[in-house]
């Protein structure tokens, strides 16, 4: 199916691939994994043909179609959401709309002339399209947008209007309706909310497609693959299992090498020993020239490459009140667009709240809300005493200085601390290295991410209010957070479509719209989220698995 013989890659000093020999075979689910800048998106490229290898060979039958799922958001207008996806879908989208061109070539009266060749034209295009099943192709194409969470208005709507996360839905849409041979997924679940995610482990699962994907979601990879595909280093290693049994080998393998590494070392110290000793020995002359040829033959063993992730021990905070928020009577609206009526809610110190719910039944309302960033229509929402709150949105953002780089923000707003504590915090953010020293105008979506979350924690707030905090965060930065926010003793209130984080940390869960149950009436359960998939049967409301 894919395969890569003996192919190497480097831009520059930087080698990416060295010799890598593998092969992916038909129908095959598998995770591509690797430290940021290893090489997984050129790896993507040489499949697709965007690349070519410096030496080997890299082979994907031509007969085989590919569709790639990428991080970038192409230009979208003058569209409906429905045109757009069908328009990039393959071959079955273009003879959609040469259909509909077609269609409107025979009703107008300038083109009569034209006809005899519009006609036959016509008729062979409707062929194809019929035998290839285009006439269940729009119903299809709404059932993939509704399990990504559009809704009909929506799909109706103009594609220009929406924002460049709702787009990206709209372009993995177009992938997943293609129906591709081999299906290449970069960070799918980045912009998906947990009902969408839930819904395209359904969907990928029961594709018969060859699958190539990277993702920061250790639940959504294990769910999913059944090999793991490693780069680092120039290197290129294959497991066969989920994430966990890669996860669980590779530390078996690293383990192994150093106590290799330890006994060849012993070794060589032990031979270097006698011949320093007996270098000078005419009677010893002999055996040590032996050992001599026999250290240079052998093959040193070295240490692996550690994929090193800064413990960070962030500070209490103060203690707060007993009483942290309470809403009373509280309505929100947007138009006829009921998200609260008459809604209560308190939330006490230590308290850990999850807020689940389907798109647009009001998360990010609550939150901006609680944090004072909306008002509501009715109602109060009352703070309580010797409250500090933090709250992360992708708003949060904008709030850096462009003209400063990562170190000299993080100085700006700690001047009294050390130089070493500074960078200690921002290694545990992944900033290392160079790192520190880039100009915040040039960070990326998640690079801003990780340094709001770093200058939030490193004083924390009592009070932390959370809106999707891990999106676009690396499974090491991932579980470093989650660990360091259980040793946490303030009140959380948050939202988050990543499993690991809401089973590591929330002691409450806020189901909005849940199923059968009024939108405006949340419903309140006084357990933690594992305890509350248990008894609700599902993960999030309206989906069940």
């Amino acid at each position: 199916m894919i395969s890569f013989s003996d192919v190497s890659k480097q831009y520059g000093r930087q080698i990416l691939f060295m010799e890598a020999t593998f092969q992916i075979n038909p129908g095959e689910k598998v995770g591509l994994v690797g430290p940021n800048g290893s090489g997984k998106t050129t790896l993507f490229r040489l499949i697709t043909g965007d690349e070519s290898p410096d030496d080997g060979e890299v082979s994907v039958p031509k007969r085989l179609t590919v569709g790639y799922f990428r991080q970038e958001v192409d230009d979208m207008e003058g569209r409906s959401v429905l045109d757009e996806a069908i328009a990039g879908s393959g071959r079955l989208g273009d003879l959609h709309h040469e259909l509909e061109a077609l269609q409107h070539a025979m009703a107008d009266p300038e083109r009569a002339d034209d006809m005899g060749e519009i006609l036959e034209r016509y008729g062979h295009v409707q062929e194809e399209y019929e035998h290839q099943g285009g006439y269940a192709l729009e119903a299809r194409t709404r059932e993939i947008l509704h399990g990504l969470g559009f809704h009909d208005p929506q799909i109706d709507g103009d594609v220009g209007a929406l924002s460049g996360g709702w787009k990206m839905r709209v372009s993995m849409a177009r992938v997943l309706l293609g129906r591709p041979d081999i299906l290449l997924m970069d960070e799918p679940t980045n912009h998906l909310d947990l009902e969408s995610i839930l819904w395209l482990e359904q969907f990928l699962k029961a594709a018969a497609c060859t699958l190539l994907m990277t993702s920061h979601d250790r639940e959504f990879m294990n769910r999913i693959v059944t090999r793991i595909v490693e780069i680092d280093g120039g290197e290129i290693l294959v497991y066969s299992g989920d994430y966990d049994f890669y996860d669980r080998e590779r530390k078996l393998r690293e383990a192994n090498q150093e106590a290799a590494y330890a006994r060849q070392q012993a070794m060589l110290a032990k031979e270097g020993r006698f011949i320093e000793r007996f270098k000078a020995h005419a009677a010893k002359a002999a055996q040590v020239q032996s050992r001599v040829k026999k250290l240079d033959k052998i093959e040193k063993v070295e240490l692996p490459r550690r994929r090193t992730v800064v413990k960070f021990d962030f500070p209490q905070p103060p203690r707060s009140g007993d009483d942290v928020a309470q809403l009373k009577g509280v309505s929100k609206s947007y138009g006829e667009r009921v998200i609260y009526r008459d809604f209560d809610l308190a939330i006490r110190r230590g308290e850990r709240w999850c807020v689940m719910g389907k798109n647009g039944a009001g998360k990010s309302t609550l939150l901006k809300m609680v944090s004072g960033a909306l008002e509501p229509d009715a109602g109060t929402v009352r703070l309580g005493a010797s409250l500090r709150m933090g709250y992360f949105s992708q708003q949060a953002l904008d709030l850096l200085d462009p003209t400063r780089t990562v170190y000299e923000q993080l100085l700006a707003d700690f001047p009294t601390d050390s130089p070493g504590a500074l960078r200690n915090l921002l290694g545990a953010f992944q900033f290392s290295g160079e790192d520190v020293d880039k100009s915040i105008r040039i960070l990326s979506g998640g690079e801003k991410s990780r340094l709001v979350l770093a200058r939030m924690l490193f004083n924390p707030p009592n009070f932390l209010v959370l809106d999707e905090p891990t999106n676009h965060l690396d499974l090491a930065t991932k579980e470093m957070l989650v660990e360091a926010l259980t040793a946490f003793e303030g009140t959380m209130l948050f939202v988050s479509h990543d499993r690991t984080f809401l089973r590591g940390l929330a002691n409450r869960v806020l189901e909005l719209g849940g199923e059968g149950v009024d939108h405006a009436r949340p419903v309140e359960f006084p357990g933690t989220y594992t305890e509350y998939v248990a008894r609700s049967g599902h993960e999030a409301p309206g989906v069940f698995s």
